[in-house]
């Protein structure tokens, strides 16, 4: 973001299941004042776990889109997604907003924010195998659908798209994306 914005940008973290999406998102978040992390709004049931999000109904969330209470929705994965309108108060005070989008929803948001930052985080296919072991939530055919998606790309368009693996220390991770998503600020101290 430069000096001269006058709203936040939208970071979108997208990748595969296991990658270590939320940990970098809340580590982000964590270490920089300057970001700010934007729940998602899921028709899960709220014991699936996973990351922290707003569980509704069906019938809820299309109440809330009827509504106009998101900026962006999307169906993915037999489930529906919601950004929270919020986002533009947190935008328009100068927050860099992270959020977990979908791949396939990357385009329209962009078209929608205007100022889409994507990190693409990624892990070694050993890694990501490892970690959606140790999670216990998929057997070993889920496991290998997953790490099948794992490599399909990124919608072409894209303008502000980086790659940020995640296969190690997750300290070096939130320093690639502060360096991507501030590249001419100092760093700043938590």
């Amino acid at each position: 973001m430069t000096a001269s914005s006058e709203k936040g940008p939208v970071i979108a973290v997208v990748g595969p299941s296991g990658v270590g999406k939320d940990s970098l998102m809340e580590a982000l978040a964590k270490t920089d004042p300057r970001l700010c992390l934007m729940r998602r709004v899921v028709t899960r049931a709220p014991e699936a776990g996973g990351e922290d999000y707003h569980a509704v109904s069906e019938e809820e969330f299309f109440r809330q889109v009827k509504a106009g209470q998101f900026a962006l929705h999307w169906p993915a994965h037999r489930l529906h997604y919601g950004i929270p309108e919020s986002i533009e108060a947190l935008r328009a005070a100068g927050r860099g907003v992270l959020v977990n989008l979908s791949r396939a929803v990357l385009l329209q948001a962009q078209e929608i924010f205007g100022d889409l930052i994507v990190l693409s985080v990624t892990a070694s296919p050993e890694v990501l195998a490892e970690r959606l072991a140790k999670r216990g939530r998929e057997d070993a055919a889920e496991v290998q659908r997953r790490l099948a998606r794992a490599r399909q790309p990124l919608p072409a368009g894209l303008r502000q798209l980086h790659q940020i693996d995640n296969s190690g220390d997750l300290a070096l991770a939130v320093s690639a994306a502060r360096a991507v998503i501030y590249p001419a600020s100092t760093p700043v101290r938590a």
